[in-house]
């Protein structure tokens, strides 16, 4: 029953991402090639609510969903943040959005959901012999 509430959380976040054209990949070059303000508001707001959440996590008693302790400091961060956007650039959306175009037609992006899949794999399968 839990699993209908991540449903319906995803259904409202692809229907947000598409209706602000976040997906879009006319959005994403005219970001890169320095031509409207509408991604950098965007990705501005993610900042902002971003940084009010780290705060947050500063708190002595913070946890994640999970019930491990919270933290969000070192350079894998750094180094994840570089791949990710790496991977934004070569495929042009983020993990989120390419559900949504995947959604909305757009089958090549299955391509980078697999990248994505299987990346997320390879971590979970790692991760006891990465350092946390």
């Amino acid at each position: 029953m839990a699993l209908i509430g991540y449903l319906l959380l995803g259904l409202v976040f692809g229907v947000t991402l598409t209706k602000a054209e976040v997906v879009s990949w006319f959005r994403i070059q005219e970001m890169f090639r320095f031509q409207a303000f509408h991604m950098y508001g965007i990705i501005g707001s993610a900042i902002a609510v971003g940084a009010a959440a780290r705060l947050l996590l500063r708190r002595p008693a913070a946890v994640a969903l999970c019930g491990e302790e919270a933290e969000g400091k070192g350079y894998r961060y750094w180094l994840g943040g570089a791949i990710f956007g790496v991977g934004w650039a070569l495929t042009g959306a983020c993990p989120g959005p390419l559900f949504v175009l995947v959604g909305g037609g757009v089958t090549v992006m299955l391509v980078a959901v697999a990248g994505a899949l299987a990346g997320t794999l390879a971590y979970g399968y790692w991760r006891g012999r990465l350092p946390h």
